[in-house]
């Protein structure tokens, strides 16, 4: 099963909210679709599910051109961020209600029904309506109407956001196995990286309407196509300045470094180094070994994991790493770098290494 999107774009009022799109979503993982708010994503769902028109482009499920067909009829489910439920109905009725819809029978509502309120937890709740239910459990509901319903294509957008932590953490945990082996395409949106990677699958990265890049989610994380990128998985943020590559030096101010192998084909010129915090340590090593001092500003323990704040020339950069560290604030602090992790990109912010 594959949901493909064939240069499709999205104009309201004269203006384009999705610039043109290429994309192959396919069933057997989560194709997350991550991005700020504003980022499209919602924009992007809504062209998917139906319940906003394309401007140009087509959409094809399985093989077939659904571009003018309705939202009844693409065999969609859609859950969103806030807990939309029938607050007359029972539980039991919610989940229920787009297979009645579908004109299945009794036996065979009630059979998925309890099939899909067991999975959640749902069963002593089947008689409840939704004002008598937790958030997590409004939320169970409208996960388990999704999965009732069989669909094609199962459309989840930030599904989790209105969850206090713990909630959130024990969903993610379960989404995956909600949707394993019922061959529905599955869209995720989130804004969070750390979701993404937790999810795995695909992800298409977004930003102003566009898809910056799109593949394998751990994929996207250790080889960013551009600065912006690589700067939305990294929390702390990405360390980033410009340097300067002349024949097999790598110059960044007063510190230097040979050029990495993946360096050493850049032409001279000026770049972007990107080095995500945990490749810069308050310790020498073997691989850490580019001396950059700088005064310390904020510090952060959290858990076994400490990190500082740091400013160097005209650079501000943080370091993570593991254990407690004696870091004085205001005062200059020797950190080391490991140059093979540099990530290089041109001017413009495109990968250059």
């Amino acid at each position: 099963m594959a949901l493909e999107l064939n240069n499709i774009t999205k104009v309201v009022q004269g203006k384009t909210h999705i610039k043109p799109i290429n994309l192959k979503l396919e069933s057997g993982h989560f194709n997350v679709l991550l991005g700020e708010t504003g980022a499209g994503k919602t924009s992007l769902i809504k062209l998917m599910a139906g319940l906003d028109s394309v401007a140009s482009g087509s959409i094809v499920m399985d093989g077939v051109d659904i571009t003018e067909q309705s939202t009844q009829m693409r065999r969609i489910s859609l859950v969103h961020q806030f807990f939309v439920n029938y607050p007359h109905m029972t539980v039991f009725d919610n989940i229920a209600s787009p297979l009645r819809v579908a004109k299945m029978t009794p036996s065979e509502i009630e059979g998925r029904v309890e099939e899909a309120a067991d999975i959640l937890k749902l069963r002593p709740m089947l008689h409840r309506r939704p004002h008598e239910l937790s958030g997590g459990q409004q939320q169970r509901t409208a996960l388990a109407r999704a999965i009732a319903k069989d669909s094609q294509a199962v459309f989840l957008d930030e599904p989790l956001a209105n969850l206090d932590y713990k909630l959130r953490e024990e969903l993610r945990e379960l989404l995956p196995e909600l949707f394993a082996g019922r061959g529905a395409v599955v869209v995720y949106a989130t804004s969070e990286p750390e979701e993404a990677l937790l999810l795995g699958g695909q992800t298409a990265l977004m930003q102003d309407g566009y898809v910056r890049q799109f593949g394998n989610t751990a994929d996207l994380y250790r080889d960013p196509e551009s600065l912006i990128a690589a700067r939305v998985f990294s929390d702390p943020p990405i360390n980033h300045a410009s340097v300067i590559k002349k024949g097999n030096k790598i110059a960044m101010g007063d510190v230097s470094w040979d050029a990495s192998v993946q360096a050493s084909g850049l032409k001279d010129g000026e770049y972007q180094v990107a080095i995500r915090p945990h490749h810069i340590l308050p310790m020498k090593t073997d691989k850490a070994n580019i001396a950059i001092t700088g005064q310390v500003g904020v510090t952060e323990l959290s858990g076994s994991e400490s990190s500082a704040h740091f400013v160097f020339g005209d650079h501000a950069w943080v370091s993570l790493s593991h254990g407690v560290h004696p870091y004085q604030v205001g005062e200059d602090h020797t950190f080391y770098m490991n140059p093979s992790e540099c990530l290089y990109f041109a001017p413009d912010g495109s990968r250059a290494a």
